[in-house]
């Protein structure tokens, strides 16, 4: 009689395997999530442009803070002059559009190098905040705010 498990072939988990490399173009992938905004990052090595929405940083973002939270991931790796980067975002507002691009190009930076991944992580840039507005409850005004109460 045979072995059972010799006679069956090993089977491979369904899981899609990581991707190492860049894509065709070049580009080394990352999204990011914040509230409801979603931001498609895509990085190449390159001279340090960054392009959101086919807008300067400084022309989408008017807001410094804004504009300092998308270029964290690279101050903590020091990678400010290193790469182009080209962020995509839609949905939500411009505090939501800026979180999402910074998970953006934090996964990006991670999928690029793993040796980047630590300072990432001690800076808090590969965390998705999942906080969420609350939704509005009929008969009520809003989330929590409700009408004037009458007693007569």
């Amino acid at each position: 009689m045979a072995d059972s498990k010799a006679d069956n072939p090993v089977v491979e988990s369904a899981a899609a395997p990581v991707k190492k490399g860049p894509d065709k173009g070049g580009f080394w992938w990352g999204t990011g999530r914040r509230k409801s905004s979603v931001a498609r990052v895509r990085i190449k090595p390159g001279e340090g442009k960054l392009i959101i929405n086919k807008k300067e940083l400084g022309d989408y973002f008017p807001r410094e803070q804004d504009r300092r939270a998308v270029k964290a991931p690279l101050v903590a790796v020091s990678a400010e002059k290193t790469f182009d980067i080209f962020v995509n975002v839609k949905g939500g507002g411009i505090s939501g559009q800026s979180g999402a691009a910074l998970l953006g190009v934090a996964r990006a930076l991670k999928n690029y190098d793993e040796n980047y991944l630590p300072a990432l992580r001690d800076g808090g840039f590969l965390t998705r905040d999942s906080r969420m507005v609350e939704r509005k409850k009929p008969g009520q005004k809003g989330a929590r705010k409700k009408f004037q109460f009458s007693k007569r």
